[in-house]
């Protein structure tokens, strides 16, 4: 197992708060805006960022002509439904709640490449399983047993979860010629003419004029750091990244979301969530983290 340097050990606990930031900043953002028409602003002016970038690392942004159609299929899981659902989830839900059901999505990746793409089904995939259903089985019955409770956003989170665990085998099986940074740039420029008809053509146009400074800096966070440094960070920490550490890092940001929620959004985490925070956290490193044969033969 490759041990990390310390300029990489800081990549990646910046880029794990950034990750578990970025919900609460989400919610804060749709206090003034819209979710379709704050997903098409940051998406756009992000991926414009992230293409810049590309053209000074790698020199050439333009993906072979064989690689179009992958790149549009891949984008409709990956980009579209995942960052189309999570962000009416945060609009129903607590951040932090919102958090914890979208990172459900590694435990969907190991159950689905069980049942469709010939992945053993270990007793460690059906407890991991076991433990995420009884999670969004106690988030479900806090939201569906309070007037206030809005069960729906519930739903939006699982799809999303579901969309991006089918967008991330999809991503494994896929025979591109472009770097993993570069397919991430084009799944989002392809995204954003389909976010800017939609939001155009259900939401009210943003009042920009009373946006207030804390809006403001809330989109840049959105533009800047979630689709810019953070996406950067993490490419450039894939490749040296242990399965270990990989699996620290997503088990933190729920937890990390969960507890900002409370400075950024006033949002306070009833028991409900911190039991459900648990159960998905040690689902995931149930499907992640390695077996002690696995870790042996290492």
């Amino acid at each position: 197992m490759s041990t990390l340097t310390r300029q990489q050990s800081w990549a990646l606990i910046g880029l794990t708060i950034f990750w578990g930031l970025n919900w609460p900043m989400m919610k804060l953002s749709l206090q003034q805006i819209t979710p379709l028409y704050f997903r098409a602003i940051t998406m756009t002016l992000g991926a414009l960022s992230l293409l810049a970038y590309v053209r000074w690392a790698e020199g050439s942004v333009w993906p072979a002509r064989r690689d179009w159609l992958t790149l549009a299929l891949l984008m409709l899981p990956n980009i579209l439904a995942w960052h189309t659902l999570s962000i009416f989830g945060v609009q129903e839900l607590a951040s932090g709640r919102a958090a914890v059901l979208g990172f459900t999505m590694p435990v969907f990746t190991v159950v689905l490449g069980s049942l469709f793409f010939g992945q053993a089904m270990t007793r460690r995939t059906l407890l991991a399983a076991a433990l995420a259903l009884g999670s969004v089985a106690l988030l479900l019955w806090h939201e569906a047993s309070h007037l206030s409770g809005r069960p729906a956003g519930v739903l939006w989170m699982l799809l999303a979860a579901l969309s991006w665990a089918v967008g991330t085998l999809w991503m494994r099986r896929a025979n591109t010629q472009a770097s993993p940074l570069r397919i991430t740039v084009w799944m989002l420029l392809l995204c954003c003419p389909i976010l800017w008809v939609a939001a155009m053509g259900t939401e009210p146009v943003p009042a920009l004029a009373r946006f207030t400074p804390v809006m403001w800096a809330s989109l840049a966070w959105g533009v800047w750091v979630n689709f810019g440094l953070s996406q950067v960070l993490w490419f450039g920490l894939a490749r040296s990244l242990p399965p270990a550490t990989s699996t620290m890092s997503i088990l933190a940001v729920p937890v990390l979301g969960t507890l900002f929620a409370t400075v950024v959004v006033g949002e306070v985490p009833v028991w409900q969530d911190w039991i459900a925070l648990g159960l998905v956290a040690v689902a995931i490193a149930t499907v992640l983290l390695p077996s002690r044969g696995a870790r042996g033969a290492q």
